[in-house]
């Protein structure tokens, strides 16, 4: 397999395998995607896990809300809830149907109920929509998967007023709306996973906007963590490493950086949304009932603190 196909696999996550090459190293073109970016439109593709992930019935019964769930990690998520047993509702930006639509596909085939909502994190009145649209699809709530996430690679002199404050309305703010709007609905027993980066210990000097959010989203996941536990509610956080998702080649990286994504890592290669999957099925399944306020470093080998 070239670096430049499509990066699919069809060995299971529970199969050993060498982590440095159950892919290879790619070496994305210096190009953009425009606008958000479509999954389908990435080169190479990346690998959702929709032919490899084998559930074990971890999550059999649950259901589950997962933002972003249209493309990369969040739909690798997606993918492996459904797998694992829950019904999957999902959020996007409308522009992405056509990789929701996939996703909602892979959901049902896997035997469960998907639910879409379209719609911008940025708008307030959005969150209690969603909530309100997931509860009613799916019949409850209790996975709540904050993952939406805005990333513009630029010096800081370049980042105006706009990009600034969407970059904190999608990837912090929306949190707070959404666990709001979502409460009530929860009850002991359900959990709360926020996705972080590895942009919360070693900020890339463009990205001061996005890793100064990923931080934010660190402390945010310890002080909900404490404030819900009395309830029986968990909140923890997975923070991934270089991952090949559309946020990349959509000007979350430089251009000219994309041919050496991911090279940097202890492994030499970029991680695969499908990779990053169990841990959210870890800290969502009731086998981690014992894991609050934690963040899950998914990098690669990225040393962290």
């Amino acid at each position: 397999m070239s670096d430049q196909d499509t990066d699919q696999t069809t060995t299971d996550q529970l199969t050993l395998q060498d982590p440095v090459t159950r892919y290879p190293q790619i070496s994305p073109p210096a190009q953009a995607l425009p606008g958000v970016g479509l999954d389908s439109e990435m080169t190479p593709k990346a690998d959702l896990g929709e032919h490899s992930y084998r559930g074990t019935g971890r999550l059999t019964g649950r259901k589950a809300l997962v933002t972003g769930g249209d493309s990369g990690i969040g739909a690798a998520t997606a993918i492996a809830f459904a797998r694992e047993g829950a019904d999957v509702a999902i959020t996007y930006l409308p522009e992405e149907e056509s990789d929701a639509a996939e996703i909602a596909r892979i959901i049902e085939e896997s035997g469960r109920t998907a639910v879409r909502v379209p719609g911008d994190l940025r708008d307030k009145a959005f969150a209690a929509t969603l909530v309100e649209k997931a509860v009613e699809g799916l019949g409850g709530l209790d996975i709540l998967v904050n993952n939406g996430g805005k990333q513009v690679a630029g010096e800081f002199t370049e980042i105006d007023d706009e990009q600034l404050e969407a970059t904190y309305d999608i990837n912090i703010l929306a949190m707070f709306r959404l666990v709001r709007a979502a409460l009530p609905h929860l009850e002991p027993g359900s959990t709360i996973i926020n996705s972080t980066s590895i942009q919360a210990y070693q900020p890339s000097p463009t990205l001061v906007d996005y890793a100064s959010t990923k931080a934010a989203i660190n402390n945010f996941t310890k002080g909900l963590s404490e404030a819900l536990a009395p309830k029986g509610i968990r909140v923890n956080a997975v923070a991934p490493g270089p991952i090949w998702t559309p946020l990349q080649p959509s000007e979350g990286q430089p251009a000219d950086a994309l041919p050496e994504f991911g090279h940097q890592t202890a492994l030499g290669r970029a991680g695969q949304p499908t990779e990053l999957a169990p841990a959210y099925v870890f800290l969502a399944s009731p086998e981690s009932s014992y894991v609050l306020g934690e963040t899950l470093n998914v990098n690669g080998g990225m040393p962290t603190p």
